[in-house]
């Protein structure tokens, strides 16, 4: 469920920066790299200010792409925020379990109990 999530909201973030360039490319009449630059700074609420809409379109324009894409990364960047904490988290525990593991795992060959074959019975034990 988690993947379909994120999934819809990287096309979501996809769509609307697509959508935002080619939108400043027409109405605004800038090249493509600076329609999508400018895309892109809008949406993440950086702001140089080195472009700036002209034309009443590309005002009205901005402002609804603004209110629109503003919650659209909002949202994906708390996600993929809390997907990197989860990770880390589960990473976490992983070095936790496998530290008492190594902990109580015997330190010499003479304190591990051996079958008939000689062969050690902790043999999944961590080195240590």
């Amino acid at each position: 469920m988690h993947r379909l999530k994120a999934l819809t909201l990287l096309a979501m973030l996809a769509l609307m920066i697509a959508g935002g360039t080619v939108f400043f490319r027409h109405v605004e009449g800038w090249s493509w790299l600076d329609s999508y630059f400018f895309t892109v700074v809008t949406l993440s609420t950086v702001g140089y200010g080195s472009l700036v809409p002209v034309t009443v379109v590309g005002k009205i324009g901005t402002t609804v792409f603004i209110l629109a894409g503003l919650g659209v990364f909002a949202v994906a960047i708390q996600q993929f925020g809390s997907f990197a904490v989860r990770k880390r988290e589960e990473h976490t525990e992983w070095l936790f379990t496998r530290l008492i593991h190594h902990r109580h795992a015997p330190t010499s060959a003479e304190s591990t109990p051996e079958s008939e074959d000689g062969a050690s019975a902790n043999e999944d034990a961590l080195p240590p």
